[in-house]
C-alpha cells in the first residue's frame, strides 16, 4: 500500500490558556493520499483550519503526531519544520496573499526564492506554473490588474511551482463568484490527478462536493464521517429533495386550512 503524502495521527490541539483554553482538535487522524482531492468540510469553529495548519506544519500538535515525506515531525524543531513546509507543502489561501507590488510571475517565483532556487531554471518553472493555470499571458500583470479568479489562479501557480507533494487550500473559493469558483476547483481537481501529489481543500460550501474524490466531515474538533465524493453529492441532493417535498407539503397544508 502506498504511504500517505501527509498523515495526522491521533492529533490533539489545545488553543489558548487557563479558563479560555479550548480543545480545537480531539484525537483526529487523517491521511492525505496521492492522486486524490480530499474535501474537509465542517461549520465555522469545527477545527478545519487548525487541522490544515497542523498537516502543513504551520502548527504543532499538543499531542499526537504528523508524518510527512515518510518521517514523523514529532520533536522536530522550528527550522526543520520550515524546511519540510518548503519542500513538501504548497498553500492556497482564501485571500490570495499576493504581494501587490510584484507581478504575477514575481509572486510565483517568490516560492522558489524561499526554497533557495535562484537558478535560471526558476524562470522556466515560473512560466510553466502560470501556463498550467492558464495565465501565461498575464505573467507581467500586477494583482490589481487581475480579477479575483485570476489572482487565485496565480496563488495556485505559486503553490505548485516547487512541485510539492501536498497542496493545502483553505476556503479557496469563498471570495469568488460561482463561475470563478468552479474554474478554481476544476484546476485543483486536475492538479490532484498526479499520483505523487495530494490536494486537501477546506470548505463549507456543498456546491464544490462534485470536485472531491473523498469528503471528510469534521465537527467540534472530531471527524464524524467520511465518504467518497459521489456519495456525498447524492446525499446533498437527497437532502435538498426532502426539503423541497417538506416545503411543498407545508404549503399544501396551508391551502387546505
Amino acid at each position: 500500500m502506498t504511504e500517505p503524502i501527509v498523515e495526522a495521527l491521533d492529533v490533539v490541539k489545545l488553543l489558548g490558556k487557563g479558563a479560555a483554553q479550548v480543545q480545537a482538535l480531539k484525537g483526529v487522524s487523517l491521511a492525505l493520499n496521492g492522486g486524490e482531492l480530499t474535501l474537509l468540510m465542517g461549520p465555522s469553529g469545527s477545527g478545519k483550519t487548525t487541522l490544515l495548519s497542523i498537516l502543513g506544519c504551520m502548527l504543532t500538535p499538543t499531542r499526537g503526531s504528523v508524518r510527512m515525506g515518510g518521517r514523523s515531525t514529532e520533536g522536530v524543531g522550528p527550522e526543520e519544520l520550515a524546511k519540510l513546509r518548503r519542500e513538501h507543502v504548497g498553500f492556497v489561501f482564501q485571500s490570495y496573499h499576493l504581494f501587490p507590488t510584484l507581478t504575477a510571475a514575481d509572486n510565483v517565483r517568490l516560492a522558489l526564492d524561499v526554497r533557495g532556487d535562484n537558478s535560471a531554471r526558476a524562470i522556466a518553472k515560473t512560466k510553466d506554473a502560470l501556463a498550467i493555470v492558464g495565465l501565461a499571458h498575464k505573467a507581467e500583470a500586477f494583482p490589481l490588474e487581475l480579477s479575483g479568479g485570476e489572482q487565485q489562479r496565480v496563488a495556485i501557480a505559486r503553490a505548485i511551482v516547487g512541485q510539492p507533494s501536498a497542496v493545502l487550500a483553505d476556503e479557496p473559493t469563498a471570495s469568488l463568484d460561482g463561475e470563478n469558483g468552479n474554474a478554481v476547483m476544476t484546476l485543483l481537481a486536475e492538479i490532484a490527478k498526479d499520483r505523487s501529489r495530494g490536494v486537501l481543500v477546506v470548505a463549507h460550501d456543498p456546491r464544490i462536493l462534485r470536485f472531491a474524490d473523498r469528503v471528510v466531515h469534521i465537527e467540534d474538533g472530531s471527524i464524524v464521517r467520511e465518504e467518497r465524493g459521489g456519495a456525498a453529492v447524492k446525499a446533498v441532493k437527497k437532502d435538498e429533495g426532502d426539503c423541497a417535498i417538506h416545503d411543498h407539503a407545508e404549503k399544501h397544508d396551508g391551502v387546505q386550512e
